[in-house]
């Protein structure tokens, strides 16, 4: 079967699995009845939002998960408490939390806003290896708590305009241009037309 792709606006309060044993909704509950079966490329955990990638390729989508594959992944975090941008520079040389350790992660405060109730800040953050919880783990050890993740991209593809709750299919041309290294040669998709349009 030809490899496909999707981009999806995952909203926050839904978890990223097939079957949860909390009985809570799921990403797959959600989608449009008439796509196939697919497979998250990652997860997104239940408070957090923004690109999940979907595929029907299990080959595909471990190869972009692998920590060897070094795909990049760009987020948006909200963050209560203070940091300065050398703190967040320090995380370049990577960092252990509870044991756990972190590769190079790339931090820039974006801006900081004084409020009643403290400062609340924005950071975007790019890392490559994708463990779970790794953006919320790594800035809580800066002494922040994190109250909003959204993923802004996963390796060539962007949210972009996607709006909460859309899914997209991504081109076969766009998926031979630039994942064919990570999909086998029979499962190439042809053509230049997605399967899926969205209704009107």
């Amino acid at each position: 079967e030809p490899a496909r792709l999707f981009r999806y606006h995952k909203p926050v309060g839904l978890v990223t699995t097939h079957k949860d044993t909390q009985e809570r909704p799921t990403v797959f509950d959600a989608l449009p009845k008439a796509l196939p079966r697919l497979i998250s490329v990652g997860r997104l955990d239940l408070n957090s939002e923004g690109l999940l990638l979907l595929t029907n390729d299990g080959g595909l989508a471990r190869t972009l998960e692998l920590p060897a594959s070094a795909v990049v992944r760009r987020y948006r975090a909200r963050a209560r408490g203070r940091v300065t941008q050398e703190k967040l520079d320090s995380l370049k040389d990577g960092i252990t939390v509870e044991g756990v350790s972190y590769g190079a992660i790339e931090a820039h405060l974006d801006k900081a806003k004084e409020g009643p109730q403290g400062a609340n800040v924005w950071i975007t953050v790019t890392l490559a290896e994708g463990k779970n919880r790794e953006v919320r783990r790594v800035l809580e050890a800066l002494g922040l708590t994190v109250n909003r993740l959204i993923r802004m991209s996963y390796g060539p593809l962007a949210l972009g305009t996607l709006a909460v709750g859309e899914i997209e299919e991504v081109g076969p041309r766009v998926i031979r241009e630039q994942f064919a290294d990570h999909i086998a040669a029979g499962n190439l998709p042809t053509g230049d037309r997605a399967q899926f349009s969205k209704p009107i």
